[in-house]
């Protein structure tokens, strides 16, 4: 997974490409650690679902490679709740 300064829409984006930047660069150090740290995948759901699935288990296994645990509620969380129900999607999106 290569790392761009834009985002989707071609526009610069450096906040994203610099967190993803010093996640490499931290994590590369720690490859053969015991020590897997939680990282918490926020990333759109609503809208195209099937493609921001895919792109989210795209950032999972991003982390993973990256000796991280991946968090990602918003693909479990509408294993058993419904989005289109406003009080569960309320519930879900409460951190």
């Amino acid at each position: 997974m290569g790392v761009n300064k834009f985002n989707s829409e071609g526009y610069y984006d450096p906040t994203p490409y610099a967190a993803i930047t010093n996640i490499i660069k931290g994590l590369k150090a720690e490859k053969n650690s015991v020590f897997k740290p939680l990282v918490y995948i926020y990333s759109p759901y609503s809208g195209d679902i099937d493609t921001n699935v895919k792109k989210a288990r795209v950032f999972c296994r991003f982390a993973l490679e990256m000796n991280c645990i991946p968090l990602a509620p918003h693909l479990l969380f509408p294993q058993f709740m419904n989005d289109n129900i406003p009080q569960e999607r309320e519930l879900a999106k409460k951190e």
